[in-house]
């Protein structure tokens, strides 16, 4: 069964939060899906990924016609060629509730700045609970995560 995990990005942009996170992934051994909601920003955390950190090299792709090789998958649309592990929802992505046991975890991130953002993750806290998945919300403080709240069907 699917964790999904919410992050309230309150202190860091999604920027500066999805590569540290996508390292963690990889660290584990994991294949990553990343869908976002919206195909310019997707393009900018695209060519972010390549030049975050000068001493780091985060392998991903987007669009490739090799997108099954792939540890990191970055998508708007429905494609997912690499057989991950992890989907990560970025800017107001959307995925089916009832997919979501195809990942081991769900990550969704979203901006603490945007009033619409807060909403709709608010909306997705309840439906995920609704629909009996286990979900953890983690929230920034003092540059740390801290768990907020945990919902264990």
């Amino acid at each position: 069964m699917a964790e999904v995990l919410f992050y309230h990005l309150t202190q860091t942009p999604l920027e500066r939060t999805l590569p540290a996170l996508l390292e963690k992934s990889l660290q584990r051994g994991w294949r990553v899906l990343v869908k976002g909601g919206n195909a310019e920003r997707l393009a900018f955390l695209d060519e972010t990924l390549w030049t975050y950190r000068d001493d780091s090299f985060l392998p991903h792709g987007m669009g490739a016609k090799d997108g099954e090789l792939q540890p990191v998958y970055l998508t708007v649309g429905d494609e997912e060629p690499n057989q991950a592990n992890i989907l990560f929802l970025v800017d107001g992505a959307a995925y089916p509730f009832d997919k979501m046991n195809s990942f081991e975890r769900v990550c969704v991130l979203f901006d603490g700045n945007d009033a619409d953002a807060v909403s709709a993750a608010r909306e997705d806290w309840k439906a995920t609970t609704a629909a009996k998945l286990p979900a953890k919300y983690w929230a920034q403080e003092d540059g740390r995560w801290a768990q907020k709240a945990e919902n264990t069907p």
